[in-house]
């Protein structure tokens, strides 16, 4: 994908995945609206895209959902209104209060069929479930069909975003150039590739967003 030469190269390489996948499952899909409610469950370098997207595309009311809370504190400073720990076991009453009955579109990240079902259950009559997450092969999900005709819900899937990288990621690095979408702020670290083994250790352990590799001259 061509971009302006101004472009910092970090900056370009957030948006080959986190970015594309998550802000774009926010753009492409149309289900986020100006003023609407917007749920994001699962805050990794692709949730918290999402969240800046949602955010971006004018959501009045974002709700952040993950394990752990640092990520939640992090989901506010990107533009959450609202952040909840995923292990609450009144979770879903809480964002149905919070939203007057539940989301517009809640997008699922965290790659987790209880994870996705969470997702389904904070989404309003007549809502759409949006899952960006991709989860073991042998899982399986557990939704109401009487929920999903009655209550008239779409439940969608969307890979990498449902992007064109070559018509996403320009229009993506436009709306970062006016300030609208911040992706600087999902970048943690910067390393060198000797300190690729560090960074996974703390990718793993839950301490890291986006690290990116600096390669010499």
């Amino acid at each position: 994908v061509k971009i302006d030469r101004e472009t910092p190269l970090t900056i370009a390489a957030l948006m080959g995945c986190a970015v594309l996948t998550g802000a774009g499952a926010v753009f492409n899909m149309g289900a986020v609206e100006p003023g609407g409610r917007a749920a994001v469950v699962g805050l990794g370098g692709v949730g918290l895209a999402a969240v800046l997207g949602a955010a971006a595309a004018g959501a009045e009311t974002i709700v952040a959902v993950d394990t752990l809370d640092a990520k939640l504190e992090l989901a506010r400073e990107l533009g959450a209104t609202h952040a909840f720990n995923a292990t609450d076991p009144d979770l879903t009453a809480k964002v149905k209060e919070c939203t007057c009955g539940g989301v517009d579109a809640a997008l699922e990240f965290a790659g987790s069929a209880r994870a996705l079902e969470g997702a389904f259950a904070m989404t309003r009559r007549g809502g759409t479930t949006i899952s960006a997450g991709l989860t073991n092969p042998k899982a399986v999900l557990n939704i109401s069909p009487l929920t999903l005709v009655g209550e008239e819900r779409t439940l969608r899937g969307s890979y990498l975003g449902s992007g064109v990288p070559s018509r996403d990621i320009p229009r993506f690095l436009g709306l970062h150039r006016r300030g609208k979408l911040p992706v600087e702020k999902l970048m943690t670290h910067r390393i060198a590739l000797d300190d690729v083994n560090a960074a996974f250790d703390r990718l793993h352990a839950g301490e890291a967003i986006r690290q990116v590799i600096e390669f010499g001259e």
